[in-house]
């Protein structure tokens, strides 16, 4: 969709699925949007067919499950091979996403959870094992997110 514009009324559903895509019927997007249910679905199915909306997960409190450890892991790999490496990556137990950083040295960031340092030793291993450097790790205590404000029509200045 990048050659096509996205306009107020996709930004809009793109807000309010950012918000509470479980519980954010058509209908409630149409009503924000002053468009009709049918118009909102065709929208959202677009919205997918191009990959703007690449899916829709749960938002998971990794700690209150059980899992209190988000270690970040800051790692090198040669610059034409890192983003292949990426399905590779996620495949590591414990390893949740990855990130593709075109600037500075490390350019590759790891997020990986675990209940103690046990689970996430071997992470940093296998990451070692493809043949990546492992430049710094970070413990994290929070991490929380909020809709990306460019698509709230109420906040536009």
């Amino acid at each position: 969709m990048a050659d096509e514009e996205i306009d107020d009324v996709d930004r809009a559903i793109l807000y309010a699925l950012q918000e509470d895509a479980r519980n954010m019927s058509s209908g409630d997007i149409a009503e924000r949007t002053d468009t009709s249910d049918s118009t909102v679905r065709k929208r959202i199915n677009h919205l997918e067919s191009s990959e703007v909306i690449k899916g829709y997960s749960a938002d998971v409190d990794y700690q209150q499950a059980g899992y209190p450890l988000r270690m970040l892991l800051y790692c090198t790999a040669s610059i034409p091979e890192r983003g292949d490496l990426i399905p590779e990556i996620l495949d590591i137990d414990g390893v949740v996403s990855v990130q593709e950083l075109v600037t500075g040295e490390e350019n590759l960031l790891v997020t990986a959870v675990g209940e103690s340092d046990s689970d996430i030793t071997p992470v940093a291993q296998a990451l070692l094992d493809m043949g990546l450097t492992v430049a710094d790790e970070v413990l994290v205590r929070s991490h929380e997110t909020t809709p990306f404000g460019k698509f709230d029509s109420e906040n536009e200045s």
